[in-house]
């Protein structure tokens, strides 16, 4: 079963964070949330508080296949912001393991060196923050073992894409008709 932890700062992007967390658990994947301080309840950027399963400091490494985190701009500033996360994203990302941004939190990718020479998406007005990346205008964006998205509206296409990276296409497919989910373009 691969594992996976999504990071947790104040005011993070509530759907962003709950719907990445869901569909992964539904394909197989042992995700735990993870409080980036002490807190072991986090609020997110519209009030909805949410209890953690550990902390960042807790977090052992090597035991997970990826290290996800939400947007939400204050949530976003508080991860940027916070030396123990770019220290654990670019460990994770030179270990070969799946490093994934939503919204803003690309932008944390990009400062903390991650994005040089993969394509990436982000938040509409936050492509200048994706440093050494080349901005690509799709819902997901899967550059090896880099998974970023656009925002609120693309958290399913976002669980969907990590899904397939960590699991599989016939897991993220199985799972994307089971909650009758279908995109129109």
């Amino acid at each position: 079963m691969k594992k996976a932890v999504m990071l947790f700062a104040k005011g993070y992007e509530e759907v962003e964070a709950l719907m990445t967390v869901d569909l992964l658990r539904r394909g197989g994947v042992d995700v735990k949330m993870a409080s980036i301080t002490e807190e072991m309840t986090v609020c997110g950027s519209h009030g909805i508080q949410v209890g953690m399963d550990t902390k960042l400091a807790d977090v052992e490494l090597d035991q997970v296949d990826a290290v996800i985190i939400p947007g939400g701009k204050e949530g976003t500033d508080r991860l940027g912001a916070d030396e123990a996360v770019c220290h654990t994203l670019q460990r994770a990302f030179e270990a070969g393991k799946v490093v994934a941004a939503i919204c803003a939190a690309p932008s944390v990718l990009g400062a903390c060196g991650i994005l040089e020479g993969k394509r990436a998406t982000c938040y509409p007005g936050f492509e200048g923050k994706l440093t050494g990346a080349e901005f690509v205008d799709e819902m997901a964006v899967v550059d090896g073992n880099v998974v970023t998205s656009r925002g609120l509206g693309t958290s399913m296409e976002f669980g969907f894409a990590l899904l397939e990276v960590l699991v599989s296409k016939e897991t993220a497919e199985k799972v994307r008709g089971e909650i009758v989910f279908k995109y129109h373009s």
